[in-house]
Parts: C-alpha cells; sequence; structure tokens
C-alpha cells in the first residue's frame, strides 16, 4: 500500500471517528435507555484517540443514528464529505471546524459547548479539536457514506 493509500484510510477512520465504536446500552423492559457519562468512555483517560460511543442505531444501517464523538487535543479528521445531513452539537470543549478542500485548522470556525453545526448532505468539511479535547454529538439517518477528499 502506498503512502497516499493509507493517508486516505487513515483521513477516512478519522473522518468517521470509528477508531473505536462502542456499543449503546440495553433497553429496559419499557423500551427507557439510560447511558450515564463514565458509561461513555469518552472521559479524559480516552487517551489520545479519537473514540466514538454510539448512542442509538448505526450510521452503516437505516433509521436514526446518535452517537458521541471525543477529539483530544491536537487530533482533526482530514477534509471529507457525507452523502446525508449530520446534524452536531458540541457537547463538551470548543470544536473547530473548517469548510474548505484544504485542511488548515487556523482556517476554521471555533464552536464552543452548546453550539451546533449542520453539515449538509455532499460538503466538504473537517472539523476537531486544537487546545483542549473536545466532545460532539452527532445525529443523522443511515445508512450515510463517508468520502474523503483526494
Amino acid at each position: 500500500m502506498n503512502k497516499k493509500t493509507t493517508t486516505h484510510i487513515r483521513a477516512s477512520l478519522l473522518a468517521l471517528g470509528c477508531l473505536l465504536l462502542l456499543p449503546a446500552a440495553a433497553e429496559d423492559d419499557q423500551g427507557f435507555v439510560v447511558i450515564q457519562k463514565q458509561d461513555t468512555g469518552l472521559d479524559d483517560s480516552a487517551g489520545d484517540r479519537i473514540k466514538t460511543f454510539l448512542l442509538h442505531g448505526d450510521p452503516s444501517k437505516e433509521g436514526l443514528y446518535i452517537m458521541r464523538i471525543r477529539f483530544p487535543a491536537g487530533q482533526a479528521s482530514r477534509p471529507h464529505s457525507h452523502d446525508q445531513d449530520r446534524f452536531i452539537t458540541v457537547v463538551e470543549g470548543t470544536w473547530y471546524a473548517g469548510t474548505q478542500k484544504e485542511f488548515d485548522m487556523n482556517q476554521t470556525v471555533a464552536i464552543p459547548a452548546g453550539g451546533f453545526m449542520k453539515h449538509p448532505a455532499g460538503a466538504v468539511h473537517f472539523d476537531g479539536a486544537k487546545d483542549e479535547a473536545v466532545v460532539v454529538e452527532i445525529r443523522g439517518m443511515g445508512p450515510v457514506k463517508t468520502t474523503a477528499v483526494k
């Protein structure tokens, strides 16, 4: 595998936030689901890898999915797009989002905790953390396909 191919594969994995995908909690007999923050594994002990916790559904299957992604300080996806709209809320920290094809964290918009962004289907973007870890919640309809910018 050449360096360019390896870089695109790595970028796609980072874009998906799928370096580690943890399953959602089970429903009780009435259909309620409670997931405590400490059960997501998205705290400071998560280390220096981008980590994903699936709260509901599955982005590779039909229907609504909700997931949380933790970007450690200095980690970001590379330019990519999705074939479905995605809706992002910043849960912790400040998230930085770029909307151009060239990766440049200095050309991003800072979105602090409580902020929201929509990624329209087909629109190129990249995002991540600068000086502190950030946790975002992403909602969308599956299946969703992610395409890295070449």
